[in-house]
């Protein structure tokens, strides 16, 4: 196998044993998106200069014996985190000249880590949608299939793992935009707990929502990362002063014993055949490994997407008014008066997604609509939280499909919004809860497109979920396809 095709574990072995230099796999990476970047359009911009030299200074390193959890190892990141002196869009027209003057917490922690950075990854504008098609820089394609999107709001870095044009990369989740683009492009991908991962750096799409999280290739990779992004951040007043584990302790532990739920809500008419299947061969590898799959109830399941999207909208509403073209990013030329510039701007810099939430959100705050809204969403998020806190009193995870389709074509959906948001109806309820949540690939559909499954456990269990995460990898039996490119 290439060197970018290895994980993260297996590429530290090398490092180690001298068998291979930082630089070595960071051409091999750089060489494989010269090979395939021009079909998959993973990223927005690269950062092939600094690459080389943060893998030359991790060279230094290894020679005087100081490798680090990730020293050498080339991440993608998202373009929705700051980073110091490059360019950061969040993938929109309004964002599309702004260069931040500081580095997001996550990207202080994996340069200590000793991380190559490749490049930032394309993505749905501001993170609002479920296919990567409403980026101002074009649309991201799914490696195992061309003419099909790779999920969103996380496309470009899904595809960047699934592609090998990356070794590991970062996403962030705000109804399902990590684990729905795993699933869709066949990687792992997990959604920590709200709180657990700083959000300082991240732009905000939807403050009480929004979550970073790791794309990786296999569950040993997912827990490495966690290891490095996990912790207290006093840089974010969301941030929780809770101890981290050592999520690579996890891996290879049994779950014997184990109580899984299986939400009766979300196997339901409407689901693709393929995808039930796969779910259904899931529960079996699960209860062959030792445990215990019971039936469970999420009652107001129901409500989901109907909370998520007042919520996510109005949170959006106000985080998004500070773009009017007066401090930073797109500013409208040729205008007559401040009022017209904060319109021109806005209108202009803005995709048709972003203002839709926009409207959306600023409606369901508005005078008069307050309370029947926004307050009403509120008390029932208290009760889809309510819910997952009584199913773990019967269950140690719960496991579910993580989309309800597998990756639809580009434009299939583009105008119908209702459709393209039922795209997370299985994941806008981690969100809510505030709870974490892991996609593993657990099949294929019969034209090769990857399928994911996905557990959720209480807040702060990610090692449970690394654990039975673990456990479905080695018995599926899957690592070893990969898309041809």
């Amino acid at each position: 196998m290439k060197l970018n095709e290895l994980t993260i574990h297996e590429l530290q072995d090398k490092l180690r044993r001298i068998e291979v230099s930082a630089v070595d796999i960071v051409s091999s990476v750089f060489d494989r998106i010269d090979a395939v970047e021009g079909k998959v359009h993973a990223y927005i911009a690269l950062m092939k200069e600094e690459a080389y030299e943060q893998a030359a200074r991790a060279d230094e390193d290894i020679k005087q014996g100081h490798i680090k959890e990730l020293t050498g190892i080339p991440i993608a990141l998202k373009d929705i985190l700051c980073t110091k002196g490059f360019r950061t869009t969040c993938a929109s027209h309004v964002l599309h000249n702004y260069i931040p003057p500081y580095d997001a917490t996550v990207i202080e922690k994996l340069k200590q880590a000793g991380a190559v950075f490749t490049g930032k990854t394309n993505m749905d504008e501001f993170a609002m949608g479920s296919s990567t098609e409403t980026s101002y820089f074009g649309v991201t394609k799914n490696p195992w299939a061309l003419e099909r999107i790779p999920g969103g709001s996380s496309g470009g870095s899904a595809a960047a793992v699934a592609a090998d044009e990356c070794i590991a990369s970062i996403g962030s989740d705000t109804g399902g935009s990590i684990r729905q683009p795993a699933a869709l492009c066949g990687v792992v991908g997990m959604k920590p707990t709200y709180g657990r991962v700083s959000r300082f750096g991240l732009i905000a799409f939807a403050s009480s929502l929004d979550q970073l999280g790791p794309f990786t290739k296999d569950v040993e990779d997912c827990a490495i990362m966690m290891n490095v992004m996990a912790g207290y951040d006093p840089k974010d007043s969301t941030s929780v002063p809770m101890d981290v584990p050592d999520y690579r302790s996890f891996i290879d532990r049994g779950i014997d014993a184990w109580t899984v739920g299986i939400p009766k809500e979300y196997f339901i008419e409407g689901i693709d055949a393929e995808v039930m299947t796969a779910m259904q061969e899931t529960i079996k590898l699960v209860e062959k490994a030792g445990a215990r799959c019971v039936e469970i109830s999420l009652p107001h399941t129901d409500y989901c997407v109907a909370v998520y999207y007042i919520i996510a909208p109005a949170e959006a509403s106000s985080n998004l008014a500070r773009y009017d073209g007066v401090k930073y990013g797109y500013r409208s030329s040729k205008c007559r008066d401040l009022l017209e510039m904060y319109k021109k701007t806005r209108s202009e810099g803005f995709g048709a997604e972003v203002k839709r939430r926009i409207m959306i959100g600023t409606y369901a705050l508005s005078s008069g609509y307050y309370d029947a809204y926004y307050k009403k969403a509120s008390q029932v998020r208290a009760l889809i939280k309510r819910d997952f806190d009584q199913a773990f009193t019967k269950c140690d995870v719960i496991l579910a499909p993580t989309t309800p389709t597998p990756a639809f074509k580009i434009g299939e959906k583009t105008d119908n919004p209702l459709q393209m948001y039922l795209s997370d109806i299985f994941t806008i309820s981690t969100n809510l809860a505030g709870i974490p949540g892991v996609s593993v690939p657990c099949g294929f559909a019969g034209k090769g497109l990857p399928i994911g499954a996905q557990f959720l456990a209480g807040h702060f269990e990610e090692g449970k979920l690394i654990q039975i995460a673990s456990v479905l990898e080695k018995t599926a039996h899957l690592k070893s396809r990969r898309p041809n490119l």
